[in-house]
């Protein structure tokens, strides 16, 4: 159907809009949406323009007037502050009383008669009058009266630009011809741990306080206290299920398993159970609802491990053997990766005859454990299943709890990454782990927080992970452990550990070229003496306490790299919303040398010009510098402390101003 030709307004180039209008972007509660376009029409008459929102359902739209900010584009904002999904779109229209006032004025400037300008401008607010109701209608046509009335052209030119007789019109424009954008974009809101969180993982099975005997859930429970203290407020436990005996993998992941080697808890399922029961000897699934419950208390959100595979054992194995692919000889057919075979886990056949039956299980798996009281969910190798299959799984499980954190543990491909993350998972590990260098982290946090990409990616830096020892961390000793901890928890608004192993620098390969650990975890039960002296969990709690104090860590969107005169003092700052709070960290990537570096900091950013007096305060070391202008050096000596992490204070008073910066 062709559109009415007589709607000028053309509105183009909506930011922010994912694949036009397919996918959400993402916010959580408070923050703030903005909203721009391209709006403009034919010939020299003035637009006005309207941001509509509302939470999705509700039959009322919000709308806030948008402002022009030059060459035709136009800005507006609104606040999300419930979870769940908002709408939004754009409508713009010709302004015939806003174009007549900006040329009245030019007439008057000009000298010219105001006559038939006057009668023009009655008729314009007699049909606002008729738009309006009550007194602001009276009050319109009384003002349009005395518009014709033999009243002194001065008189009626002050009327005019009265602001109460403006105010009263805007609020009744003529949108008949108005244009709507042709498409009702959306926004995911999430809750503020979806934004800043930090989160440490554990085997329960390892958190035994002696070592021989298999933890429980009793004794992660003891733990919380020490994980709450470091500072941490999700704790991620790896599958808690049954596991097979069948083709149980041994200590290194080895196919001879002894009598007693546990296997891995990613080979899910035995006699005692599948995905909805927890191992026995973890305990209860009151145990396990009393250490939600517990940790809850302590201000720490337990997240579980979904990993959509099973053991040969599983119950799925013989009650659906549908649900699996089968070789020729008739046995399933295990997971490989050549060279890499899993033969203690069975994938699923996605592409079954019985999709429907088999996905609508395992959205009851996820069902379940919410019903436990579980929000969030760490979701293993997502990018080996459909996307369609997220799709609707997120989507189904936020309508019935919006608050449902999703972090995708995908390790492969951008596209696919940020396919993830567009259809619904809230937050994405990332490369972090592999980006080393300078210019590595450069670039990719750049493309992180400054592209499109960061209204659907939120990323989640992991130094290490129970199957990730880069090899900068096996050769870079403890200043290295350091190094990463300090990038992942500032550069990061949401962060991870794999401990104990972190805190207690574990960097020994399984064999040379491997970023497997000698004893994994993954096979056997560990256990860890975390009152080792040389523990990195003080400066952990140090590093989370700022993080917790100071509000520009926690957001990536202001993150700024300054400039630095050797590139292995990588620079660079973060600030709050309205510029109070500015963290400025400068590290040294060089796990083995002293390394210096002049640092060009960009003074935009940070509020400083070439004559700027002002002091940083490092939050790490209590050290305090006076610093005036743009250029300063730093020093940093890996084995003492390879990082400065600087509240910056501006305006100092004088030279011997060193008040704390509160």
């Amino acid at each position: 159907m062709q559109s009415d030709g007589r709607n000028r307004a053309v509105i183009e180039s909506v930011k922010p809009e994912l694949d036009s209008g397919r996918w959400p972007i993402k916010r959580v509660l408070g923050e703030r949406v903005t909203v721009t376009a391209d709006i403009f029409s034919d010939g020299h008459d003035l637009l006005s323009a309207v941001l509509r929102h509302r939470h999705k359902g509700s039959p009322h739209w919000t709308e806030i007037a948008m402002e022009p900010l030059g060459n035709d584009r136009w800005r507006g904002q609104f606040g999300v502050h419930a979870l769940g999904r908002y709408e939004y779109t754009i409508c713009a229209w010709v302004d015939h009383f806003k174009t007549w006032h900006r040329d009245l004025k030019r007439r008057i400037e000009a000298g010219q008669p105001l006559e038939v300008e006057m009668e023009i401008g009655a008729r314009l607010i007699e049909r606002c009058a008729e738009r309006a109701e009550g007194h602001p209608a009276d009050q319109m046509l009384a003002w349009s009266q005395a518009l014709r009335s033999e009243m002194p052209v001065g008189e009626k030119v002050d009327l005019v630009m009265d602001s109460y007789l403006l105010m009263m019109l805007a609020r009744h424009p003529d949108r008949s011809l108005g244009s709507t954008y042709d498409r009702t974009l959306e926004v995911v809101v999430d809750p503020p741990r979806a934004r800043f969180s930090a989160w440490y993982e554990l085997f329960p099975r390892s958190a035994a306080p002696e070592p021989g005997r298999h933890g429980t859930f009793r004794d992660v429970e003891a733990r919380l206290p020490a994980i709450a203290r470091m500072g941490f407020d999700v704790l991620y436990l790896p599958p808690i299920h049954p596991i097979g005996r069948k083709e149980r993998k041994g200590p290194n992941n080895t196919l001879t398993p002894g009598p007693d080697d546990p296997g891995s808890p990613w080979a899910i399922g035995g006699p005692e159970g599948g995905h909805k029961a927890i191992h026995p000897e973890l305990g209860t699934a009151e145990d396990f609802q009393r250490l939600v419950e517990n940790a809850r208390e302590q201000g720490i959100e337990v997240a579980l491990d979904i990993a959509f595979q099973c053991s040969p054992d599983h119950p799925y194995v013989r009650e659906h053997p549908e649900w699996f692919q089968h070789r020729p000889d008739g046995s399933v057919q295990y997971a490989e990766n050549p060279p890499k075979k899993y033969q203690d886990i069975y994938p699923f056949d996605f592409q079954c005859a019985a999709w429907r039956e088999l996905w609508e299980e395992l959205y009851s798996i996820f069902e379940h454990w919410a019903g436990q009281g579980v929000r969030i969910f760490r979701v293993d190798n997502p990018h080996t299943k459909p996307f369609a299959l997220w799709d609707w799984i997120i989507g189904r499980l936020k309508q019935r709890w919006p608050e449902t954190i999703f972090l995708s543990e995908a390790f492969t491909r951008p596209r696919v990454m940020y396919r993830l993350a567009k259809g619904g998972f809230t937050q994405s590990y990332t490369y972090f782990a592999w980006r080393n260098s300078s210019h590595g982290l450069r670039e990719y946090l750049t493309e992180l927080t400054r592209t499109e990409v960061c209204e659907f990616l939120r990323p989640n830096f992991w130094p290490n992970t129970p199957d990730i020892l880069n090899e900068y961390l096996q050769h870079g000793g403890r200043p290295a452990f350091i190094t990463r901890l300090v990038l992942a928890a500032t550069l990061g608004a949401s962060y991870g550990i794999y401990g104990p192993a972190y805190e207690l620098i574990e960097n020994t390969p399984r064999e040379p070229g491997s970023e497997e650990y000698l004893g994994s975890e993954k096979f056997e039960i560990r256990h860890w003496d975390l009152n080792r002296p040389d523990s990195l969990a003080p400066l952990i709690s140090q590093l989370n306490r700022i993080r917790r104090e100071n509000p520009a860590l926690h957001a990536n969107e202001r993150l700024v790299f300054h400039n630095s005169s050797n590139d292995q003092i990588l620079c660079y700052s973060k600030s709050s919303e309205d510029g109070a709070n500015i963290i400025l960290v400068a590290v040294n990537l060089d796990p083995w040398n002293t390394q210096g570096s002049w640092l060009g900091l960009d003074g935009a950013a940070l509020g400083l010009d070439d004559h700027s007096r002002y002091q940083v305060h490092d939050q790490l070391s209590q050290e305090r510098y006076n610093w005036t202008g743009l250029i300063n050096y730093v020093q940093l000596n890996p084995y003492t402390l390879p990082a400065h992490v600087f509240r910056l204070r501006r305006h100092l008073r004088s030279e011997h101003d060193f008040e704390y910066f509160l």
